[in-house]
Protein backbone atom coordinates (compact mmCIF):
# COMPACT_ATOMS: atom_id res chain seq x y z
CA UNK A 1 0.00 0.00 0.00
CA UNK A 2 2.38 2.14 0.83
CA UNK A 3 4.48 1.23 -2.46
CA UNK A 4 1.59 3.10 -3.87
CA UNK A 5 1.09 6.35 -2.01
CA UNK A 6 4.90 7.03 -2.74
CA UNK A 7 4.40 6.23 -6.43
CA UNK A 8 0.97 8.72 -6.42
CA UNK A 9 3.34 11.47 -4.79
CA UNK A 10 6.44 10.73 -7.86
CA UNK A 11 3.60 11.08 -10.45
CA UNK A 12 2.29 14.47 -8.63
CA UNK A 13 5.50 15.78 -9.03
CA UNK A 14 6.40 14.76 -12.33
CA UNK A 15 3.01 16.55 -13.16
CA UNK A 16 1.67 13.12 -14.13
CA UNK A 17 -1.99 12.45 -14.39
CA UNK A 18 -3.34 9.47 -12.76
CA UNK A 19 -6.36 8.06 -11.18
CA UNK A 20 -5.88 6.66 -7.41
CA UNK A 21 -8.63 3.08 -6.96
CA UNK A 22 -8.90 2.23 -3.01
CA UNK A 23 -11.49 -0.69 -2.32
CA UNK A 24 -13.30 0.84 0.39
CA UNK A 25 -15.71 -2.45 0.90
CA UNK A 26 -15.82 -5.63 -0.02
CA UNK A 27 -18.27 -7.94 -0.03
CA UNK A 28 -17.59 -11.42 -0.41
CA UNK A 29 -16.63 -13.98 -2.78
CA UNK A 30 -14.18 -11.38 -3.66
CA UNK A 31 -10.35 -11.37 -4.29
CA UNK A 32 -9.77 -7.89 -3.12
CA UNK A 33 -9.90 -6.52 0.38
CA UNK A 34 -10.55 -3.38 1.53
CA UNK A 35 -7.78 -1.17 1.44
CA UNK A 36 -6.71 -3.04 -1.71
CA UNK A 37 -5.30 0.12 -4.03
CA UNK A 38 -4.10 0.21 -7.32
CA UNK A 39 -2.90 3.32 -9.73
CA UNK A 40 -4.04 3.74 -13.13
CA UNK A 41 -2.12 5.91 -15.49
CA UNK A 42 -2.76 7.91 -18.78
CA UNK A 43 -1.60 4.61 -20.90
CA UNK A 44 -3.69 1.96 -18.90
CA UNK A 45 -1.15 0.92 -17.34
CA UNK A 46 -2.84 -0.57 -13.59
CA UNK A 47 0.12 -0.81 -10.78
CA UNK A 48 -1.08 -2.33 -7.90
CA UNK A 49 -3.99 -4.87 -6.97
CA UNK A 50 -8.06 -4.10 -7.14
CA UNK A 51 -9.46 -7.82 -7.81
CA UNK A 52 -8.84 -9.93 -10.96
CA UNK A 53 -8.60 -9.86 -14.23
CA UNK A 54 -12.55 -8.57 -14.75
CA UNK A 55 -12.61 -6.38 -11.80
CA UNK A 56 -8.98 -4.84 -12.88
CA UNK A 57 -10.25 -3.67 -16.49
CA UNK A 58 -13.60 -2.32 -15.20
CA UNK A 59 -11.19 -0.08 -12.55
CA UNK A 60 -9.22 0.43 -15.59
CA UNK A 61 -11.56 1.71 -18.44
CA UNK A 62 -13.73 3.80 -16.03
CA UNK A 63 -9.94 5.83 -14.38
CA UNK A 64 -9.55 6.19 -18.28
CA UNK A 65 -13.30 8.19 -18.48
CA UNK A 66 -12.24 10.00 -15.34
CA UNK A 67 -8.72 11.37 -16.31
CA UNK A 68 -10.74 13.01 -19.50
CA UNK A 69 -13.02 14.37 -17.46
CA UNK A 70 -11.10 15.74 -14.14
CA UNK A 71 -13.69 13.65 -11.69
CA UNK A 72 -13.70 11.55 -8.78
CA UNK A 73 -16.29 9.19 -7.97
CA UNK A 74 -17.57 5.99 -6.26
CA UNK A 75 -17.21 3.02 -8.39
CA UNK A 76 -19.67 0.14 -7.27
CA UNK A 77 -18.63 -3.31 -9.52
CA UNK A 78 -21.30 -5.85 -8.71
CA UNK A 79 -22.98 -8.47 -10.48
CA UNK A 80 -26.66 -8.41 -12.02
CA UNK A 81 -27.06 -4.47 -10.82
CA UNK A 82 -28.56 -1.95 -13.49
CA UNK A 83 -25.44 -0.04 -14.54
CA UNK A 84 -25.05 3.67 -13.95
CA UNK A 85 -27.63 3.75 -10.93
CA UNK A 86 -27.01 7.03 -8.84
CA UNK A 87 -24.53 8.29 -10.94
CA UNK A 88 -25.94 11.60 -10.58
CA UNK A 89 -25.31 11.57 -7.27
CA UNK A 90 -21.58 10.66 -7.07
CA UNK A 91 -21.93 6.22 -7.14
CA UNK A 92 -21.51 4.83 -10.49
CA UNK A 93 -22.49 0.82 -10.47
CA UNK A 94 -21.35 -1.25 -13.39
CA UNK A 95 -22.82 -4.70 -13.56
CA UNK A 96 -19.74 -7.31 -14.11
CA UNK A 97 -21.19 -11.12 -14.43
CA UNK A 98 -17.68 -11.82 -14.10
CA UNK A 99 -17.78 -11.54 -10.23
CA UNK A 100 -17.77 -14.86 -8.38
CA UNK A 101 -21.08 -13.40 -6.29
CA UNK A 102 -19.68 -10.62 -4.37
CA UNK A 103 -19.23 -7.09 -4.73
CA UNK A 104 -16.59 -4.26 -4.81
CA UNK A 105 -16.98 -0.58 -3.81
CA UNK A 106 -13.94 1.58 -4.58
CA UNK A 107 -13.21 5.45 -4.31
CA UNK A 108 -11.43 6.62 -7.61
CA UNK A 109 -10.00 9.68 -7.13
CA UNK A 110 -8.31 11.64 -10.62
CA UNK A 111 -5.45 13.90 -9.71
CA UNK A 112 -5.06 15.80 -12.45
CA UNK A 113 -1.98 18.41 -12.15
CA UNK A 114 -3.09 22.09 -11.85
CA UNK A 115 -3.38 24.13 -15.21
CA UNK A 116 0.82 25.41 -15.66
CA UNK A 117 1.22 29.16 -16.21
CA UNK A 118 4.84 30.11 -16.96
CA UNK A 119 5.45 34.13 -16.36
CA UNK A 120 8.38 35.79 -17.87
CA UNK A 121 9.26 39.06 -16.53
CA UNK A 122 9.68 40.20 -12.55
CA UNK A 123 7.91 43.71 -12.79
CA UNK A 124 4.58 44.22 -10.85
CA UNK A 125 2.42 42.55 -13.05
CA UNK A 126 4.40 39.87 -13.29
CA UNK A 127 4.70 39.27 -9.30
CA UNK A 128 0.67 39.66 -8.93
CA UNK A 129 0.03 37.21 -11.48
CA UNK A 130 2.19 34.64 -9.62
CA UNK A 131 0.40 35.61 -6.45
CA UNK A 132 -3.18 35.35 -7.46
CA UNK A 133 -2.71 32.36 -10.05
CA UNK A 134 -1.15 30.48 -6.97
CA UNK A 135 -3.65 31.67 -4.46
CA UNK A 136 -6.74 30.14 -7.61
CA UNK A 137 -4.63 27.33 -7.96
CA UNK A 138 -2.93 27.49 -10.42
CA UNK A 139 1.14 26.40 -10.83
CA UNK A 140 2.61 29.01 -11.73
CA UNK A 141 6.27 29.14 -12.65
CA UNK A 142 7.33 32.98 -13.04
CA UNK A 143 10.99 33.40 -14.30
CA UNK A 144 13.01 36.68 -14.58
CA UNK A 145 15.68 34.74 -16.85
CA UNK A 146 14.45 36.19 -20.28
CA UNK A 147 16.48 33.54 -22.06
CA UNK A 148 14.60 30.48 -19.92
CA UNK A 149 12.60 27.58 -21.63
CA UNK A 150 9.19 27.69 -22.65
CA UNK A 151 7.65 24.48 -20.45
CA UNK A 152 6.40 22.56 -23.24
CA UNK A 153 3.25 21.28 -20.98
CA UNK A 154 2.08 24.92 -19.94
CA UNK A 155 -1.97 25.78 -20.40
CA UNK A 156 -0.46 29.51 -20.99
CA UNK A 157 2.19 31.65 -21.24
CA UNK A 158 2.40 35.49 -20.43
CA UNK A 159 5.26 38.05 -21.39
CA UNK A 160 5.45 40.87 -18.95
CA UNK A 161 9.05 41.93 -19.56
CA UNK A 162 7.99 45.63 -20.98
CA UNK A 163 10.05 45.25 -24.09
CA UNK A 164 12.68 43.27 -23.24
CA UNK A 165 13.09 40.08 -25.48
CA UNK A 166 9.43 39.99 -26.08
CA UNK A 167 9.66 38.36 -29.75
CA UNK A 168 12.30 35.57 -28.94
CA UNK A 169 9.90 34.68 -26.05
CA UNK A 170 6.88 34.71 -27.92
CA UNK A 171 8.51 32.96 -31.14
CA UNK A 172 9.59 29.96 -28.79
CA UNK A 173 5.72 29.84 -27.29
CA UNK A 174 4.07 29.72 -30.74
CA UNK A 175 6.44 26.52 -31.72
CA UNK A 176 5.55 24.73 -28.61
CA UNK A 177 1.87 25.34 -29.24
CA UNK A 178 1.14 26.93 -25.95
CA UNK A 179 -2.39 27.12 -26.22
CA UNK A 180 -2.87 30.61 -24.40
CA UNK A 181 0.14 32.93 -25.16
CA UNK A 182 -0.89 36.92 -23.83
CA UNK A 183 1.50 40.00 -23.87
CA UNK A 184 1.41 42.87 -21.46
CA UNK A 185 1.70 46.16 -23.35
CA UNK A 186 -0.25 49.08 -24.86
CA UNK A 187 -2.56 48.04 -27.97
CA UNK A 188 -0.47 50.08 -29.98
CA UNK A 189 2.74 48.38 -29.09
CA UNK A 190 0.97 45.29 -28.99
CA UNK A 191 -0.26 45.21 -31.97
CA UNK A 192 3.53 46.37 -33.23
CA UNK A 193 5.43 43.27 -31.59
CA UNK A 194 2.74 40.50 -32.83
CA UNK A 195 2.81 42.23 -36.74
CA UNK A 196 6.10 40.96 -36.58
CA UNK A 197 5.64 37.73 -35.77
CA UNK A 198 5.02 34.62 -37.96
CA UNK A 199 1.71 33.82 -36.18
CA UNK A 200 1.54 36.37 -34.21
CA UNK A 201 -2.21 36.78 -34.29
CA UNK A 202 -2.33 33.90 -31.57
CA UNK A 203 -1.22 36.21 -29.41
CA UNK A 204 -3.57 37.65 -26.86
CA UNK A 205 -2.40 41.68 -26.67
CA UNK A 206 -3.32 43.65 -25.10
CA UNK A 207 -3.78 40.54 -22.92
CA UNK A 208 -6.66 39.74 -20.19
CA UNK A 209 -9.93 40.53 -20.06
CA UNK A 210 -11.11 44.39 -20.29
CA UNK A 211 -12.49 44.56 -16.90
CA UNK A 212 -11.36 48.07 -16.63
CA UNK A 213 -8.08 46.69 -14.97
CA UNK A 214 -6.28 49.17 -13.78
CA UNK A 215 -3.67 48.11 -10.67
CA UNK A 216 -1.87 45.10 -10.94
CA UNK A 217 -3.47 42.78 -9.47
CA UNK A 218 -6.82 43.75 -11.19
CA UNK A 219 -4.52 43.43 -14.22
CA UNK A 220 -3.88 39.85 -13.20
CA UNK A 221 -7.24 38.88 -12.31
CA UNK A 222 -8.39 39.91 -15.43
CA UNK A 223 -5.38 37.66 -17.02
CA UNK A 224 -6.47 34.95 -15.44
CA UNK A 225 -10.11 35.61 -16.21
CA UNK A 226 -9.32 35.72 -19.76
CA UNK A 227 -7.29 32.08 -19.98
CA UNK A 228 -10.14 31.29 -17.66
CA UNK A 229 -12.93 31.80 -20.31
CA UNK A 230 -10.77 30.12 -23.20
CA UNK A 231 -10.38 26.68 -21.25
CA UNK A 232 -11.74 23.84 -23.30
CA UNK A 233 -15.52 22.91 -21.90
CA UNK A 234 -15.61 19.71 -24.72
CA UNK A 235 -14.59 17.18 -21.93
CA UNK A 236 -17.29 18.87 -19.56
CA UNK A 237 -19.90 18.59 -21.57
CA UNK A 238 -19.32 14.79 -22.84
CA UNK A 239 -18.71 13.93 -19.08
CA UNK A 240 -22.01 11.76 -19.13
CA UNK A 241 -21.72 10.45 -22.30
CA UNK A 242 -18.17 9.32 -21.99
CA UNK A 243 -19.07 7.41 -18.75
CA UNK A 244 -22.65 5.85 -20.19
CA UNK A 245 -19.62 4.49 -22.96
CA UNK A 246 -17.52 3.14 -21.30
CA UNK A 247 -19.67 1.20 -19.41
CA UNK A 248 -21.37 0.02 -22.19
CA UNK A 249 -17.69 -1.15 -23.49
CA UNK A 250 -17.10 -2.94 -20.01
CA UNK A 251 -20.40 -4.97 -20.16
CA UNK A 252 -19.48 -6.66 -23.41
CA UNK A 253 -15.95 -6.70 -22.16
CA UNK A 254 -17.51 -8.78 -18.93
CA UNK A 255 -19.47 -11.16 -20.89
CA UNK A 256 -16.48 -11.93 -23.17
CA UNK A 257 -14.57 -12.64 -20.16
CA UNK A 258 -16.66 -14.98 -18.92
CA UNK A 259 -18.00 -16.88 -21.71
CA UNK A 260 -13.88 -17.27 -21.88
CA UNK A 261 -13.75 -18.99 -18.10
CA UNK A 262 -11.06 -15.94 -17.37
CA UNK A 263 -12.99 -14.92 -14.47
CA UNK A 264 -11.03 -14.58 -11.45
Amino acid sequence: MMDQLGRAERLRSERTPFVLATVVRAERPTSAKTGDRALVLPDGTLEGFVGGSCAASTVRAQALALLDSGESTLLRITPGADEGADASEGLVTVSNPCLSGGTLDLFLEAVIPPALIQVYGDGPIARALADVGTAAGYDLRPTADLDAPVIGDAAALVVATHGHNEEAILRAALDAGIPYIGLIASRKRGAAVTASIEGGDRVHSPAGLDIGARTAPEIALSLLAEILSLRPRAARRAVHETRHAAQEARHEEARHEESHHHCH
